[in-house]
């Protein structure tokens, strides 16, 4: 058994990935000891994710507010707390909060014999997220 003390710092999300302010505190990063990687990500309103995929998947655990899903040509999905979203391994996909609400989630994605558990892709274009208004 591991336990890690809670003392991590709350790092903002980069702009390379992100459209808006947003919030992570990371619970684990893969290792030798397991490949899952884990985070808790707090959006606040309108912002959201680039469009990314995960060569093995992601589970999203929604925590707290009004959340909105998407995959490339699909429709977008409202989600809220309790809901659990998964995303296919390699499906191009974005997710935030609304235009009026914060929202948080655990993100958890298993890294790929490479250590990879995320490609970074395009941002979400006003266009793309405002279907959603």
């Amino acid at each position: 058994m591991k336990i890690t003390p809670s003392g991590g710092q709350t790092a903002r999300g980069p702009a390379d990935w992100f459209t808006g302010d947003v919030l992570i505190d990371y619970v684990r990063s893969p290792d030798e000891q397991s490949a899952i990687g884990c985070a808790h990500v707090r959006f606040t309103p309108g912002a959201r994710t680039a469009w990314h995929r995960h060569p093995k998947g992601q589970t999203l655990y929604v925590t707290d507010g009004i959340g909105l899903v998407s995959y490339r040509g699909g429709e977008i999905v409202e989600i809220r707390p309790g809901d659990v979203v998964f995303i296919e391994p390699g499906e191009e996909h974005w997710h935030g909060a609304t235009p009026d609400r914060f929202m948080s989630h655990v993100a958890m994605q298993e890294a790929d014999e490479n250590g990879e558990v995320v490609t970074w892709l395009d941002h979400v274009t006003d266009e793309e997220y405002g279907a959603s208004a």
